[in-house]
């Protein structure tokens, strides 16, 4: 059978908070860039879990999703190895809730930083985005769109750990 082509699936938040945004800075094998709190699908959780687990790890704050803002897909070929991958994110808003000072964040995660739309659009203009899905997900963003989490079904097998077989 010949080699099936598989996207890789991430998440990502789009977190508000006064008119501004709550971004990471991470480094990449690109250099440092910013990014909305994201991170891959790992198994036995729903994409809705991924993003609430993922927002913790990447910036210390608990987080609840309460809309689903698209499903998004963008093609990377990394600069200095030609790797060449495509990205399926699934982009989420919600509720920001407490704040775990003095918790470690995901290796690769240097702070936390809340930039307003402006800044976000001077970072892209500057090709300081990991992704041209952080601009186009918060354009949707403040243009109301916004998914019931209904939408996203995930069947109860997927949410029991793999088994890995002897």
């Amino acid at each position: 059978m010949p080699h099936r082509w598989k996207p890789n699936v991430t998440v990502a938040a789009i977190i508000e908070r006064d008119g501004r945004f709550l971004l990471v800075e991470e480094d990449t094998s690109d250099g440092v860039r910013l990014n909305n709190p994201a991170g891959h699908l790992d198994p036995g959780e729903s994409p809705i879990q991924a993003c609430a687990r993922e927002v913790l790890e990447e910036t210390a704050f608990d987080f609840k999703p309460t809309a689903l803002l698209g499903v998004y897909m963008n093609r990377f070929v990394r600069t200095k190895t030609g790797t060449d991958t495509t990205y399926m994110r699934f982009s989420f808003t919600g509720t920001l809730g407490a704040f775990h000072e003095g918790q470690p964040l995901d290796d690769g995660i240097r702070r936390t930083v809340w930039m307003t739309q402006d800044e976000i659009q001077a970072a892209h203009d500057a090709g300081q985005l990991r992704s041209p899905l952080v601009l186009q997900s918060l354009n949707d963003y403040l243009s109301g769109q916004r998914f019931p989490l209904g939408l996203i079904y995930t069947d109860a097998s997927v949410l029991v750990e793999p088994e890995t077989g002897a």
